[in-house]
């Protein structure tokens, strides 16, 4: 019992850090959006720079609060995941491994709770419990 408690606060505690964290990258990005002049912003995927900047600032916003809160948080740890992917081997493709490390951690971290789930401190797990989903 004592080790299920621990478990669940562990993954809570890595929920809330994580996501926290990785709101200080996405909320910047909002800014950058609705910025003057046009949108400069990496375009791995040839969509333009505003629909890549877009897709940053939904995974690193909504997905990262998502996470953080425990709704759809498996499925929120994927765009997350993919945009750190994306940040380590595009973005900084050319630059030394110190500045690729934060975005492998976040992936790290991202594939840890993509593999155990939200844990019993999270909205889908008091939604599991109701029935409502």
């Amino acid at each position: 019992m004592k080790n299920a408690v621990l478990k669940d606060l562990a993954l809570l505690a890595i929920r809330i850090g994580a996501g926290a964290m990785m709101l200080t990258h996405g909320i910047p990005k909002i800014g950058r959006f609705f910025g003057e002049g046009p949108v400069k912003f990496a375009d791995p995927f040839g969509l333009g720079p505003e629909i890549s900047l877009g897709m940053a600032i939904f995974a690193e916003v909504i997905c990262a609060v998502l996470v953080m809160i425990g709704f759809k948080t498996r499925l929120a740890t994927i765009p997350l995941i993919l945009t750190m992917l994306t940040a380590a081997f595009y973005a900084h493709w050319n630059d030394p491994f110190g500045k690729k490390e934060l975005p492998l951690l976040y992936v790290c971290v991202f594939l840890g709770i993509l593999a155990f789930g939200a844990g019993k401190f999270a909205v889908d797990s008091f939604l599991k419990k109701k029935k409502l989903f």
